[in-house]
């Protein structure tokens, strides 16, 4: 039995149900979060605290999703071969890449469309060519994939792997000490430095336009074949943090787009500069630009340099939800990426305030928001990580547990939320005491 009892069943949905719902979500207004929340089709009587890891669809990525899909199924070859192979005008994935790059700071050229986080940083790993002897350098606190793709390019191209902590104390993280840890650990044969936005083990943010000024001011004294790339796992700031990942200075930039962009399962992208792509060898053949196949039929090397849609892996991918990222962008456009990152560190910051209250709660997210996103870590004083989920769980609250070797029970405030959903999750922490 749970510390906390919900009282009830859940309900049934019925058809007037879907009709009221039907109703408000095609009666969409951007500036009110009520209107907005009816966009998605979650369980009414869950508190859905977990909004960092898969998303909802709303209303406008569904129907996309389900224009696409309809189209393949009424006449897969036209719909396939007039939108992606015929007119560049017509090819869909433009669509993709120019919302993407207008979302980002930047220009369509510089967009990857990619699988997931994940699909990015291993292309961008394995498409650099590092001399034995360089190294990478990272952090303790990236996750498995991440780490798992510098750890199989370092192995394939003989170069080195190194790790640095950047803090001892998550929630009292420094902006000024982490950097300076950053600057003491590049070193003459370290080619790439890699780090996540935001930590999805502590909740921690860190500062990327500033450790890219650090970074360019040890390249101004390489040469540019030694000069140090930056690459970044984006995806647990990216659609949370009202930034322009083009201006940031970071030199390849990965992130999923069906988490905080509200996209369709599956899909992502893939950013860098015009000049860092160049130096890219892609790793899967593409689909999405029209050189390497023109010079495979004339039996040609492609005539480069690089760009983005050379780096997207060919292939037949779900179509219908590729495409479907465009309306994605323009939903969060619409609602107002200033409005949800206000939001979202609204929600979470009530999140931090009550756990921060409680004698039997260690808090590991920093209290200040410009520090975090939308993830929140902590522990329950008695309780595994994993047995609080699941009392989470039976008390109507959808929780995790950090996947790390060292594990916090974490929750995560979204737009769909509102206060009545952090009240419910923390009445049932309360209750652990």
């Amino acid at each position: 039995m749970s510390p906390v009892d919900s009282g009830s069943s859940p309900k049934s949905v019925t058809a007037e149900d879907n009709a009221a719902h039907d109703a408000a979500a095609r009666s969409f207004d951007p500036g009110d979060w009520r209107s907005v929340r009816a966009q998605f089709l979650l369980s009414p009587d869950l508190a859905h605290l977990s909004n960092f890891y898969f998303a909802s669809n709303p209303t406008p990525v569904r129907d996309a999703i389900t224009r696409y899909r309809n189209a393949f199924d009424e006449n897969p070859y036209n719909s396939l071969d007039d939108n992606m192979f015929a007119r560049d005008e017509d090819m869909l994935w433009r669509r993709v890449c120019a919302a993407a790059a207008e979302y980002l700071g930047g220009q369509p050229d510089e967009v990857a469309l990619t699988s997931s986080t994940t699909m990015g940083l291993a292309l961008v790993y394995h498409g650099l060519v590092l001399k034995p002897g360089q190294e990478v350098l990272t952090t303790t606190h990236e996750f498995y994939p991440h780490y798992e793709a510098m750890r199989l390019a370092c192995e394939k191209w003989g170069a080195t792997m190194r790790e640095i902590p950047l803090y001892e104390s998550s929630r009292d993280f420094s902006v000024d000490e982490a950097v300076a840890r950053i600057r003491a650990a590049l070193r003459p044969n370290t080619r790439v430095f890699s780090i996540a936005w935001v930590h999805s083990g502590t909740g921690v943010r860190v500062p990327i336009a500033t450790i890219a000024q650090v970074i360019a001011e040890v390249n101004r004294d390489r040469d540019e074949a030694d000069r140090v790339l930056f690459v970044v796992d984006g995806v647990h700031g990216f659609g949370v943090v009202d930034e322009d990942v083009a201006a940031m200075g970071c030199d390849f930039f990965s992130a999923g787009t069906h988490k905080w962009i509200l996209g369709p399962r599956g899909t992502g992208i893939l950013w860098a500069k015009r000049e860092s792509w160049a130096l890219l060898r892609p790793t899967i053949p593409s689909l999405m630009t029209r050189e390497p196949a023109d010079a495979w039929r004339q039996n040609r090397p492609p005539a480069g340099p690089t760009t983005g849609p050379w780096v997207s892996p060919g292939g037949f991918f779900a179509y219908e939800h590729q495409w479907a990222v465009a309306e994605a962008f323009d939903f969060v456009e619409q609602i107002g990426r200033r409005r949800i990152q206000d939001r979202i560190a609204e929600m979470n910051g009530l999140i931090k305030e009550g756990l921060a209250d409680m004698e039997h709660v260690t808090l590991h997210t920093p209290l200040d928001p410009g520090l975090s996103a939308g993830i929140v870590c902590f522990d329950v004083r008695g309780y595994e990580p994993m047995d609080v989920v699941r009392i989470f769980r039976d008390n109507g609250v959808v929780a995790s547990a950090t996947p790390y070797a060292v594990s916090h029970v974490r929750l995560s405030a979204g737009i769909v939320n509102f206060p009545e959903d952090v009240h419910r999750a923390l009445d049932v922490v309360r209750s652990l005491a």
